[in-house]
């Protein structure tokens, strides 16, 4: 049956279901020391989190920029799981474990130990409640329930359980609503394409609780904090829709100065109506200027609908 244009949805506020994320994995850090590792790694706080938490981080080298994006869910006191695309857990499973040193901790890749779903709309709150009575140091079976950034106001969470745990109940959506949902909720998880290309704030990650300003030390702190309070920051994050193709990774330009990119994609999805949603982080000068921008080239499709779901934290 063809489906009228007018039925696909123009944003994910009506979306509701579960959806597997094959695209993703899961570092594991356990060990007495594992809160006290990560402290020292990446921009959360991760210390202060009390089992059963989530919190959005990013993993910076030395520059401040960023290597991987985590959701990072403290399973129990000395076991936390990183959610993070799966393109990129080899090599930075590989860098954080050279860093653990004489510290107390273990690091592995659990992607083949653990189901991961998306819940979306109803189904956040109708499986959470079917979990409720598993206590938080449950055994490994109990299922974590990580909340999300909303979509459009669409509440959205990871599940993950052990491999072998029945699929939360829902309707079954696809992981490419899933992931036209996660875009439209303006928070980008990073991927290979765009490795090393942002400071936490060209995507938000300040004003989205990804960085803590009071923690201690970590690869790229000094970096990051100067952008903050110096007033350094040039590029900020949007969600836009392109009307064609579009992935990570892709330049933008302005029409009217076709000779310098002034941004650049960080996550792509197809959306339902056609086009591409996407994240995209554009030099402050060219969005305010007004220029129509395009990806690729100045003649290249148009990225237009520009808006931030959230509003931007003051320094």
């Amino acid at each position: 049956m063809t489906v009228s244009a007018s039925a696909l949805p123009a944003t994910a506020a009506a979306l509701n279901g579960v959806a597997p994320l094959p695209h993703l994995g899961v570092i594991r850090v356990r060990g007495q020391d594992a809160a006290s590792f990560l402290q020292g790694q990446l921009t959360q706080d991760l210390v202060l989190m009390a089992p059963g938490q989530a919190r959005l981080a990013a993993f910076c080298n030395a520059k401040g920029r960023m290597l991987a994006s985590f959701v990072a869910c403290r399973r129990a006191p000395d076991e936390f799981w990183l959610v993070c695309s799966r393109d990129l857990l080899a090599p930075t499973l590989k860098r954080l474990s050279m860093f653990v040193l004489r510290a107390k901790a273990r690091l592995d890749d659990a992607t083949a130990e653990l189901a991961l779903f998306g819940l979306l709309g109803i189904a956040t709150k109708s499986v959470a409640n079917e979990d409720e009575s598993m206590p938080t140091e449950a055994g490994f079976d109990a299922p974590f329930i990580a909340e999300l950034p909303p979509a459009d106001a669409t509440p959205r969470a990871f599940w993950l359980a052990a491999h072998d745990s029945p699929a939360p109940a829902g309707h079954a959506l696809s992981p490419e609503l899933w992931d036209w949902a996660a875009v439209r909720s303006g928070v980008a998880t990073l991927s290979a394409p765009v490795v090393e290309a942002f400071v936490p704030q060209m995507l938000n990650y300040e004003s989205v609780g990804g960085v803590n300003f009071k923690k201690g030390c970590y690869p790229g702190q000094e970096v990051v904090a100067r952008s903050q309070f110096r007033g350094a920051i040039k590029r900020r994050a949007w969600v836009g829709q392109v009307e064609g193709p579009a992935q990570a990774g892709q330049e933008l330009f302005a029409s009217d100065a076709p000779e310098q990119p002034c941004g650049l994609i960080a996550q792509a999805a197809p959306a339902p109506g056609g086009g591409t949603a996407v994240i995209a982080s554009v030099q402050l000068a060219a969005q305010e200027s007004g220029a129509p921008l395009h990806v690729g080239a100045a003649d290249g499709p148009r990225l237009s609908q520009l808006h931030r779901p959230y509003a931007l934290i003051e320094v």
